[in-house]
């Protein structure tokens, strides 16, 4: 038996399905839209080769500026990745029944995908004086009342979908992976922030990255859909920009290059991917859809669309393609560049 999914238009029809109780896309749930009318990645999918679409509470929505035709039906699900991770949980219950408490209280037992997460959270940074059931409460009074953040928790866990060969599941995001948790965390002190608790930030700030290795100042600016790959030794400076679809490795320092104040930290562009070590330092920009190779040192701004690698770093390079935070290509073959 199967139980459909909904179907989309944008020039051409696709239909995902649930069958026999398993999720036959790597989406789980129906995807579509093209600057160039739609393609079909690798595995099977149909998703834009030239911006990150996604659905947010069944409305597809693009970065892009094309017109996207969504032909909604009666069974289109209103929150597809919250319904493909409810019934990935309970999959993994019958495979592993040790584990069905444990799905139950962190996925099932919620009404939501915020109020998921916010548990999960909480119960990651909990300590002797931070509660959870105090922490719930925070991260509950931010994320229900602001529908950026609401976009950008969906935006993010389709990344890390999408780009990490490791996550197959969108409950796996949610429930390991330290850098999409440390990324939610910060999306919460980053509101708390602008809003003038900056107290409350800064204590969630330090021991946020006590927990995950992971320190971003919470009056960083960071857009969506990040993978924030691994996480660990993730260093982002306070006033570091980073634009939207950004893939980061492990071990990337956004970092000022002394004790100077002020507006000091770099400026990542949209589609850009910063490779694993790489330090980046000073007020300088890293241009749309640029490559920072593994363990460069990068002291002056780097052009769009080009790769810099080495200590200090230089451009090596120009990039062909799509955003390599997308591709998630690191390779420096002479094929990936334009002559």
């Amino acid at each position: 038996m199967s139980r459909g999914q909904g179907r989309q238009k944008v020039e051409r029809e696709e239909e995902e399905e649930i069958v026999d109780g398993k999720l036959r896309s790597g989406y789980g749930f129906p995807v579509t839209g093209s600057d160039s009318g739609g393609s079909t990645s690798s595995n099977g999918n149909l998703w834009s080769e030239g911006h990150f679409p996604v659905y947010i509470m069944g409305t597809l929505k693009s970065d892009s500026d094309s017109d996207v035709v969504v032909v909604p039906t009666p069974d289109l699900p209103a929150d597809p990745i919250w319904d493909a991770m409810k019934i990935e949980a309970k999959l993994e219950a019958e495979k592993e029944p040790i584990l069905s408490s444990f799905l139950y209280a962190s996925i099932l037992s919620h009404d939501c995908l915020e109020r998921a997460l916010g548990f999960v959270l909480a119960n990651r940074l909990q300590n002797p004086t931070l509660l959870a059931t105090q922490l719930m409460d925070i991260f509950d009074d931010v994320i229900m009342k602001d529908k950026g953040i609401q976009r950008s928790i969906r935006l993010d866990i389709q990344a890390f979908k999408e780009r990490d060969p490791a996550c197959t599941c969108y409950s796996w995001a949610l429930l390991y992976f330290k850098g999409y948790h440390s990324l939610q965390s910060y999306r919460v002190t980053h509101a708390l922030w602008k809003q003038g608790r900056r107290v409350l930030a800064l204590a969630l700030q330090s021991r946020i990255s006590e927990v995950f290795a992971v320190d971003i100042h919470p009056a960083a600016k960071i857009g969506e859909g990040i993978l924030l790959d691994h996480g660990t030794g993730v260093v982002i400076g306070e006033t570091a920009v980073i634009g939207k679809k950004v893939s980061l490795m492990q071990g990337v320092t956004l970092g000022g290059t002394g004790k100077a104040v002020g507006d000091r930290h770099p400026k990542i562009g949209q589609g850009a991917l910063l490779g694993a070590g790489a330090t980046i330092l000073g007020n300088i920009e890293v241009g749309e859809g640029a490559m920072i190779a593994a363990g460069s040192l990068v002291l002056k701004s780097v052009p769009p669309h080009s790769m810099a690698a080495g200590n200090p770093a230089k451009v090596v390079g120009h990039m062909e393609g799509e955003d390599p935070s997308l591709t998630m290509r690191h390779d420096a073959t002479r094929e990936v560049f334009k002559d």
